[in-house]
């Protein structure tokens, strides 16, 4: 009689592009935002928790990169709703800003903290739900605010550990990159009309993309996606970007924009236009954008940034004004910024390149505006909680090996509650301590269950200590030591463990958890 299969068991695995934490992970992250929390506090910044589900409207079409934003997002249809995941922390606080806009006091201040999600294929260090830490500042037009979040950035990047000298806060304005584009000539949504075609382009159409080039005109936007590559291809890539296109590393040519040369040139004067100093990079951007209003008055923006940070003591060694920043262009409506670390890491083929960017932000007037019908000022940061805590890590400042708590053995099963009371000793004095809970008979077992824990310290309380009112206090740090480095004799020589008295047990524990401490 053939047998019958049993149900199919699942796959103990996670999904493609999620990941788990343990331990040290999730305590190193706990510290880090605990101190990036701290700074916020410390800046009028009060704490805010949204729900992690919003509706697809509330979401609306600002996902970054994406033209449709519900394929990049986790969603699904509830009744005549569609509901997402939340793909960033900024959504939630436009909805939160207009919900609640009769009672929160303007500006509002408020910092964030929390996972969001996006639906997008997964990579190597590219998952599909990672940290976020944001600040924003909602209700002030004055470009004293963005000057504040750089400020307080600068503050969160040292308070977690980032030196000074390893990392640099760079700050440009899209009124600026505006005026240039304006100078050109170019209207507000197109940046050329197509030229006509000649009879060989016509008939060569039919084949190439050449009709799509032609047909079309240009949109800011297909420019502003180009110059966003400037730090990966170079001036002499975005060059060819702008223009009639690139081949890429793999051979394949990649269309240009079409622009003409001295549409180019201006746009390459504005990306290159960083002076010496913060005053000499005003004076060049100054002179790009010529007398165009907007181009103006983004130039004035930079130089009352630079001003007030210079006020405060935050000068070029940690925040500098730097056209080529070019984050969200097309998102942001005012200054932007952006936190790069500039100490060198090697990569995976043992390559020297400097660690990059950790945070960004900027001004987006616009967001709330989708809910109120009315423009609201807004301005804020967000940091890569996953990428910051890697930079750490490469500085030698990430989690260390986690210390487990203190094991009390179990000798006897009929002593259970002089254990606990010994447990209980050891926590109410301030140690993490457990008892041994699995099966006690073999004794080597609880050993190697401290030892999986990474615990500093075994007490051990048998019949004969509990006779003579004492305990013995293994040093496993010890142990693990002389186990590596010596022979066995001096092995037999070392005093891993000590008898005392049970009232001395709390002091010995205490003394050796600060050897290693």
């Amino acid at each position: 009689m053939a047998k019958t299969k049993g149900p199919r068991r699942p796959k103990a695995q996670t999904p493609k592009g999620f990941r788990d934490y343990f331990g040290a992970e999730v305590s190193a992250r706990k510290a880090m935002l605990d101190k990036i929390a701290e700074v916020y506090h410390r800046y009028g910044f009060d704490a805010l928790e949204t729900s992690a589900v919003e509706t697809v409207e509330a979401l609306g079409k600002f996902l970054p990169d994406v033209d449709r934003p519900n394929e990049g997002v986790f969603a699904w249809q509830e009744d005549e709703d569609w509901l997402a995941l939340r793909y960033d922390l900024t959504a939630p606080l436009a909805r939160v800003a207009a919900q609640y806009r009769q009672d929160l006091p303007t500006p509002y201040r408020r910092y964030a903290m929390g996972p969001v999600w996006r639906n997008e294929k997964p990579g190597p260090g590219r998952f599909r739900q990672f940290y976020q830490c944001d600040a924003d500042t909602v209700g002030a037009a004055s470009v004293a605010a963005d000057a504040e979040i750089c400020a307080m950035l600068a503050d969160a990047l040292e308070a977690v550990g980032i030196a000074r000298g390893d990392y640099v806060i760079r700050v440009n304005n899209r009124k600026v990159l505006n005026g240039v584009l304006e100078r050109l000539g170019l209207s507000e949504e197109l940046l050329r009309e197509p030229r006509p075609m000649t009879v060989k382009e016509a008939a060569d159409a039919v084949y190439s993309e050449m009709v799509r080039k032609n047909i079309e005109s240009i949109s800011r936007l297909d420019v502003l996606r180009q110059i966003d590559k400037f730090d990966k291809v170079g001036e002499t890539g975005l060059r060819e970007l702008l223009g009639e296109g690139r081949k890429d590393a793999s051979g394949a040519f990649i269309d240009g924009v079409g622009l003409s040369d001295e549409q180019i040139d201006l746009v390459l004067d504005f990306m290159t236009s960083m002076g010496s100093d913060n005053a000499a990079t005003i004076a060049n951007l100054r002179e790009t954008v010529g007398s165009v209003p907007v181009g103006l008055e983004g130039v004035e923006e930079l130089e009352q940034i630079a001003a007030l940070l210079d006020a405060q003591g935050y000068g070029p060694d940690r925040i500098i004004i730097d056209p080529s920043v070019v984050r969200g262009l097309g998102y942001y409506t005012g200054p932007v910024f952006e936190a790069e670390l500039t100490f060198e890491i090697l990569d995976e083929k043992g390559r020297p390149r400097q660690f990059g960017s950790v945070a960004g932000g900027g001004r987006y007037d616009d967001l709330v505006k989708r809910f109120t019908g009315q423009m609201v000022p807004a301005t804020g940061v967000s940091i890569g909680v996953d990428r910051l805590l890697a930079a750490l890590d490469a500085k030698g400042k990430g989690p260390s090996r986690a210390q487990g708590p203190v094991v009390v053995t179990v000798m006897d099963r009929a002593r259970m509650a002089d254990y606990m009371a010994l447990v209980n000793e050891l926590r109410q004095a301030g140690i993490r301590a457990e008892m041994y809970l699995g099966n006690p008979k073999n004794f080597g077992n609880q050993l190697k269950y401290a030892d999986k824990r990474e615990s500093p310290v075994a007490i051990i309380m048998g019949e004969d200590e509990a006779q003579k009112g004492v305990v013995q206090v293994k040093d496993l740090i010890l142990g693990a030591q002389i186990a590596a480095d010596a022979s066995v004799e001096e092995w037999k020589a070392q005093s891993q463990q000590v008898e005392v008295a049970r009232a001395d047990m709390v002091a010995t524990v205490r003394e050796i958890l600060a050897r290693y401490a």
